[in-house]
């Protein structure tokens, strides 16, 4: 029997497939059948402080609005439907209590003292772990990046100084340097990192000649390169690799695996494929390793990393200097059609 177990954040999974944070996750039916699917974990969607932030100035946008009463109004009471983080806390202990898998919080503030404020209130609500989305979109050009990178290594110092679980880190791949990033990340006490954050990117439509935020999807392939740094990272850092982007199927796991990677994350491929389609990946991961002769997820984890493999190249220039090497080839090749 295959044996597909790994430890993320020090919980103990009975597989890598973890699904990630996302609309879906807030309905308790969802969250069912991901657990029926096969999922080992799920990361419950991210409490963002300035969507509280939002929400607070429409509900007194709407109470002051009714300050002028008058008999011919069709009602009295406002339309009240938020209640700031206390709401999004009781949705949360509802769906940690309706599974019987890890699930995850997951935040993304905007002062330090919501970071660790949030951080707790989401232990104490039941988190098995907790997921920092640690990004930031300049909007100065006088601010430094290593003022930047300074306040979120001192974000992961302080919420680990209070927690008592886990805490990973959600990383952007926009640094410059992102291993040296996770080195000090390390030095800070992350416990693991997710590779990486798909950051929100503005578009504009032609007709309207407006802005508009479409909700983007993640591609298939994607997930390379979070396949490159969970190469590079295997057995350089003590923490948990999880990756995240592109999964769509059981051998994309597969590959991230074998880079290093401890477990993945997935949304996209739910939101192509339904949820059931985590049963689909898990078969195309026992297959394989069934054909391959694996009894355990173990056995792969790290096999093709940069520290086990002879290739210095593999996880750096390896494609392009494969491409220039066949330059030649290609060019020939077209000349004959």
């Amino acid at each position: 029997m295959i044996n597909l177990r790994t430890t993320y954040l020090g919980l103990e999974l009975k597989n890598p497939i973890i699904v990630g944070a996302s609309d879906l996750v807030t309905k308790i039916e969802n969250l069912k059948a991901a657990e029926e699917a096969g999922a080992a974990a799920i990361v419950y969607k991210s409490l963002f402080e300035e969507q509280i932030h939002l929400e607070n100035q429409q509900m007194d946008s709407q109470m002051n609005s009714y300050n002028n009463r008058n008999s011919e109004m069709e009602t009295l009471f406002p339309d009240i439907s938020h209640a700031g983080p206390k709401e999004f806390l009781h949705n949360f202990r509802k769906a940690k209590n309706s599974i019987n898998i890890p699930l995850i919080a997951s935040i993304n503030a905007v002062y330090n003292e919501s970071w660790i404020e949030y951080a707790k209130l989401l232990e104490d609500s039941g988190a098995d772990a907790l997921e920092l989305n640690l990004y930031s979109v300049p909007g100065s050009f006088e601010k430094e990046g290593r003022n930047i990178l300074e306040e979120q290594l001192g974000i992961v110092k302080e919420i680990k100084k209070i927690m008592n679980i886990s805490v990973s880190v959600k990383l952007s791949p926009n640094y410059t340097n992102i291993l040296d990033v996770i080195s000090q990340m390390d030095n800070a006490g992350a416990d693991g990192y997710v590779l990486f954050n798909k950051l929100f990117q503005p578009d504009i439509d032609l007709e309207k000649e407006e802005h508009i935020a479409p909700f983007y999807l993640s591609s298939e392939n994607d997930y390379r390169m979070a396949l490159r740094y969970a190469g590079l990272l295997y057995g350089n850092t003590s923490a948990s690799i999880c990756a995240s982007g592109g999964i769509y199927h059981g051998s994309d796991v597969l590959k991230l695996i074998l880079a290093g990677a401890d477990a993945v994350q997935v949304v996209s491929s739910l939101y192509k494929n339904k949820i059931s389609h985590i049963s689909t990946m898990l078969k195309e991961i026992e297959d394989w390793m069934n054909k391959k002769g694996y009894h355990s997820l173990k056995e792969l984890n790290g096999k093709l990393s940069k520290k086990k493999t002879s290739d210095p190249y593999v996880y750096k220039r390896a494609q392009y200097i494969e491409l220039l090497l066949k330059s030649g080839e290609l060019t020939k090749e077209n000349s004959l059609r």
